[in-house]
């Protein structure tokens, strides 16, 4: 038989009949399904002519104009997420994600400046990628700090809901899982499935602390079983659970000083988990190449596989990255206030003689306590020395309860206490001053010479010294805040109080609060939900929030611009961040950051002369630069080590500053010459934002919707609350709104956007107009009489074996044998806003003549766009094929290094195999295919009303 047109009723689409059997009599027809490319099965009283169809309806003409505008738009890069949302980004944050799915590779390093919303940017890439069906599964590994605060933004700004999971909790979740996954349908809903007991398939989009599912070599008592359930649980399971988007947040700290360290290990894990991959960090470089190329091999190993490879050129495709001093608003105004820092200096009058001389005692405790650990090689007495002088400085409350629990400590059983954690130097940096202090009071070692004595003296003499009275930061305190709200002309001023210690912040807290002030805390050891309840008290009655390092994490409070730090951290950049809580978009004031020290103490001369370097180094490299430098574990160590030389030799203050800040000013030139790879910066456009509010797409997402359904067997009614839609196979959604200003004006109503597979299905599978397939006459409101002609929709693509791209072109053929595109156009406008008034159908043998003539004009006019798709195409092939060269280079020169011939040539020889193979694979991929398929056509004969 002679293949014939027909339509398939079942699949509401043409097909070609290629094949039709009659059996017991039934007839069966093998039929080929154009918009899919397969052929199927379909009884014969399934099937219609073409003129029968109802392809001609009006509803059927707007349902294939607005869905061909929809999948325009799609390949046209235009962006979903930010009309679809509620959030209303900012330029820069617009230009992040389009710059991140401008390519089919969503991996990127979002590398903006603190306080510019990098975690907005990752949840606009996550809706865009799911709203396009790209992403369905998501993973965000974040530091424990910043956990909780994913959780909270994604939910609050992009209504997307994140299971928390904490290390005590992955126990649980495995031990359930199996009776979770038992009988859970696959992707395809082909029924149900046994599926493996892997803990993290529970949930589609999980969050998870870094440290709590890195992969571990040893742990002191565990075998070697021990440790590879731990791995299995933990990091293999979790890096095999077939997530579609990772996200790290600070993933700088993935970076680690080796290829070897656990960190490392887990980003190798997390960047092959999955095809789409964010790295997030304020600061990536930090001045050391071999740390940013393990960063960025993360990205695309083979883009970068060694040290060499980390050029300017080579980096800046993956980077994104805006500073503070480029951001702007939606108007085009500096996104940012300025900034007032204050030194204020406390002086010990003479009713705190027993603190000062408690701050002395100390000072020597810790001085002969950190020699006598040195010299003994014991440095985690050392590391306890040190903060036993940073708790001195910061409360005589904080003093006496850590000097109470290491004598507690001294006399308990040594079996009693734990062995000291196995953490690494970035580990040990990431913890705040209470972090630290809990680790050092719960690990076992051995008491210095005396030093129990030594512990009591000065116990008694923190014990007298709060019989006194109060601290004199406390009331130095006080004196600032009553100062400020007099400054500010605000007497509900908030303030954000940070202090190191839980001991300060609880002292802190009754002295306020006695003195009539509304007080909260945070600090690291509480719950999200505690988190969250201490936030929006501070967000609205209470006056003062006190806050360590670890409480303080994540958090966003625009609405306060008051920052007094109590304690002052040693690492300027720990200073910077706190500052940054408050300094954020949304910030409408000025905001004042009073730093408190003693006056006539070691900490007070060390801050005087480094605040005068630094401020040197920020104006010469600039605060990005060296920002880089200073948030990282080496910055971390390098003042750490000037501080200690200060109080071990306080006359030697200055000399200490001097060769610190001469280190730290040597790694910021490096850092300027190196983090220049991280690319230039780029204008801002105010104007895109605005533009993409008014976008029209889910206009034309509600249109396509409705009048498919009244098209094909469905129903769309409008009610007051929203569509009441009934779809062909009976499921019914009620109280449906199309865009996101009406799913917040109307709470309740579901939010129907391309994110539901359905509705983006009627994007994807557009019907094709088979040849000889009837033409309606139809006039169309709001066109000019004088328009006669043919109207038809193209579809044009290149196809390949891993890569497709479509473009639809509308076309007008008038009946003067003129095509006229800027008329298609506006034809196409126009059936997207008023129905066609059908009124029949064009002679068949006029319909074959022009199937003909238009068929010509779109090839003719489609031209430019095949070959910009094709030009595309062979750019995309020819990275590819340098980026492989490149690697393959590389790999070559290090077998070269090989000692032994035979291993050498061995290697050499299967490398030479590997990249013949993946030559072939590339040349397979080369070889594309143009298609031309006409989607829809209708005669045009003005507007007869």
């Amino acid at each position: 038989m002679e293949p014939f047109w027909q339509y398939s009723i079942s699949h509401n689409s043409a097909c070609k009949v290629i094949e039709s059997q009659t059996l017991w009599g039934e007839t069966i027809c093998r039929v080929w399904l154009p918009g899919r490319d397969t052929v199927v099965r379909v009884p014969a009283s399934r099937l219609q002519p073409l003129e029968s169809a109802g392809a001609n309806s009006s509803d059927h003409i707007a349902y294939v104009a607005a869905a061909a505008r929809v999948a325009d738009a799609l390949t046209q890069d235009v962006l979903l997420a930010p009309i679809e949302s509620t959030v209303i980004p900012l330029p820069h944050q617009i230009r992040a994600l389009s710059r991140a799915i401008e390519h089919d590779r969503v991996r990127y390093l979002l590398a903006d400046e603190v306080g510019l919303g990098k975690t907005i940017e990752a949840g606009l890439i996550l809706r865009e990628l799911k709203l396009r069906g790209l992403a369905r599964r998501t993973l965000v590994v974040a530091p424990k700090g910043l956990a909780t605060q994913w959780v909270s933004e994604m939910r609050f700004h992009f209504g997307e809901t994140f299971q928390l999971v904490l290390p005590e909790d992955i126990k649980t979740l495995k031990r359930i899982a199996p009776e979770s996954l038992l009988g859970k349908q696959d992707a395809n809903n082909h029924g149900p499935e046994t599926l493996p007991a892997n803990a993290w398939q529970m949930f589609s989009q999980v969050v998870v602390p870094m440290d709590s599912v890195k992969p571990m070599d040893k742990r002191r008592g565990w075998n070697a079983a021990q440790v590879a359930e731990y791995n299995r649980n933990r990091f293999e399971d979790l890096i095999s659970a077939g997530w579609d988007l990772v996200i790290v947040d600070e993933a700088h700290r993935l970076g680690g000083s080796t290829d070897q360290v656990a960190r490392f290990k887990l980003g190798k894990g997390l960047s092959e988990a999955a095809p789409y991959f964010l790295l997030l960090s304020a600061t990536p470089h930090q001045g050391k190449t071999d740390a940013f190329h393990r960063l960025v091999s993360l990205i695309d190993a083979d883009e970068f596989p060694d040290i060499a490879s980390v050029t300017r050129e080579r980096v800046q495709p993956y980077v994104i990255r805006t500073e503070k001093r480029q951001a702007i608003d939606a108007e085009g105004n500096p996104l940012f206030k300025p900034r007032r820092t204050e030194l204020a200096s406390v002086s010990w009058e003479d009713r705190h003689e027993e603190q000062r001389q408690l701050y002395e005692a100390v000072t020597a405790y810790a001085r002969e306590g950190y020699n006598q650990a040195m010299q003994e090689k014991r440095n985690y007495i050392g590391f306890l020395m040190i903060l036993m002088q940073r708790l001195v400085v910061s409360s005589t409350a904080a003093i006496r309860s850590t000097l109470e629990r290491r004598l507690d400590a001294l006399a308990a059983p040594q079996e009693q206490m734990s062995l000291f954690p196995e953490l690494s130097e970035e580990e040990w940096s990431d913890l705040d001053g209470q972090e630290q202090i809990e680790v050092l009071l719960h690990s076992r070692f051995k008491a210095l010479k005396n030093e129990r004595a030594e512990v009591k003296l000065l116990l008694d003499a923190a014990a007298r010294c709060e019989q006194t009275g109060p601290d004199a930061k406390a009331e130095a305190l006080l004196d600032w805040l009553y100062r400020l709200q007099s400054e500010e002309g605000d007497p509900d001023l908030k303030a954000l109080v940070f202090t190191e210690f839980v001991p300060t912040q609880e002292m802190l807290r009754h002295f306020l609060t006695e003195r009539g002030f509304s007080v909260v805390c945070l600090n690291g050891s509480m719950s999200m939900e505690e988190r969250k309840r201490v936030q929006e008290d501070f967000a609205g009655d209470a006056r003062i929030l006190i806050s360590t390092d670890a409480g303080g994490e994540g958090l966003n409070l625009q609405f306060c611009h008051v920052v007094i730090n109590y304690d002052i951290p040693w690492n300027p950049m720990r200073l910077e961040q706190r500052i940054g809580r408050v300094d954020r978009i949304g910030q409408t004031h000025v905001v004042r950051a009073v730093n408190f020290v003693f006056e006539d103490s070691v900490e007070h001369r060390v801050r005087e002369v480094l605040e005068t370097k630094l401020a040197v180094i920020f104006e010469e490299f600039g605060i990005d630069k060296t920002g880089d430098v200073l948030d990282s574990a080496q910055a971390g160590k390098l003042f750490d080590e000037m501080y200690v030389e200060a109080i071990l030799n306080p006359e030697r203050v200055d000399e200490s500053v001097e060769n610190a800040v001469a280190r730290l000013e040597e790694q910021a030139r490096e850092a300027r010459s190196t983090a220049s790879i991280l690319g230039a910066a780029e204008e801002l456009n105010p104007g895109e934002a605005q533009r993409l509010l008014t976008h029209p797409l889910p206009h034309w997402v509600e249109r396509m919707t409705v009048s498919y359904l009244s098209a094909n067997g469905g129903s769309a009614e409008k009610k007051k609350r929203g569509w009441h839609l009934t779809w062909p196979d009976g499921d019914t959604i009620t109280n449906v709104v199309f865009s996101g200003k009406e799913a917040e004006q109307r709470p309740g109503a579901r939010h129907l956007t391309l994110e539901e597979p359905k509705v983006r299905g009627l994007a994807m599978r557009l019907p094709r107009l088979a040849p000889g397939q009837p033409i309606p006459i139809a006039s169309i409101p709001g066109l000019s009489e004088e328009i006669q002609g043919v109207w038809s929709l193209w579809r044009i693509a290149i196809a390949s074996m891993e890569w497709n791209r479509r473009r639809i072109m509308p076309l007008f053929l008038a009946d003067n044998g003129m095509v006229y595109m800027p008329t298609a156009r506006r034809v196409w406008d126009q059936l997207l806003a008023v129905d066609a008034d059908i009124r029949g159908i064009w002679d068949m043998d006029l319909t074959r003549k022009a199937h003909d003539q238009l068929h010509a004009a779109a090839e003719d006019h489609g031209r430019p766009i095949y070959e910009e798709l094709v030009r595309e195409h062979r750019d995309r092939i020819s990275r590819e094929r340098e980026k492989a060269d490149y690697a393959f280079a590389a790999r070559r020169r290090n077998i070269e290094k090989i000692g032994l011939p035979q291993v050498r040539n061995y290697r050499l020889n299967l490398l030479a195999q590997e990249e013949q193979n993946l030559r072939k694979q590339l040349d397979q991929k080369a070889q594309a295919y143009p298609e031309l398929t006409p989607l829809l056509m209708m005669r045009v004969e003005g507007n007869h009303e």
